[in-house]
């Protein structure tokens, strides 16, 4: 196992120096899943919710959550970020998922952001639905992808659905 980069030789925390890192192009692919009743997959689907368009929502806070990753996670770094896609699809009748593709050219990667994004998307859905349905469950959070930078190429076992492009 490698050393953890965010502790010290003390033990304390602290934000890594990536400026001696070379920029180069990264990009992250994370999903989550929300497990709902099939009446509240319906009425998300046929745009019946009282509160509105809950898939535009639910695009716009991934979007916005990635782009703040920084101000939620105390040692990440603040990015660049030139791409974020949301990507929402069933799994079945009462599953929902949420992917989250992000993007950028810096010094350090965005597997943050990319768990960030497909995170609050799917507390956003749960927002957006509980009227209806206060028993969803958010589950399976995960890294499905990461490239760029020295680690390379990352990519989750039983990851079907996830290009990253």
């Amino acid at each position: 196992m490698s050393k953890l980069t965010h502790i010290d030789e003390t033990g304390a925390a602290h934000m890594v120096d990536v400026g001696d890192k070379s920029v180069t192009s990264r990009r992250a692919v994370a999903e989550t899943i929300v497990v709902m009743q099939p009446e509240t997959m319906q009425l998300i689907l046929d745009d019946k919710l009282p509160k509105g368009d809950v898939l535009a929502a639910v695009r716009l806070a991934g979007i916005m959550a990635a782009k703040k990753t920084s101000d939620l996670i105390p040692l990440c770094h603040p990015l660049a970020i030139t791409s974020v896609k949301i990507d929402i699809s069933p799994l079945s009748a009462s599953e929902m998922r949420i992917e989250a593709k992000v993007k950028v050219s810096g010094q350090t990667g965005v597997e943050m952001e990319a768990l960030t994004a497909a995170s609050v998307a799917a507390l956003t859905l749960y927002d957006m639905a509980k009227a209806v349905d206060k028993g969803m469950v958010i589950s399976s959070t995960r890294l499905l992808l990461k490239d760029g930078g020295k680690s390379g190429l990352f990519e989750a076992e039983n990851n079907i659905k996830a290009t990253g492009k």
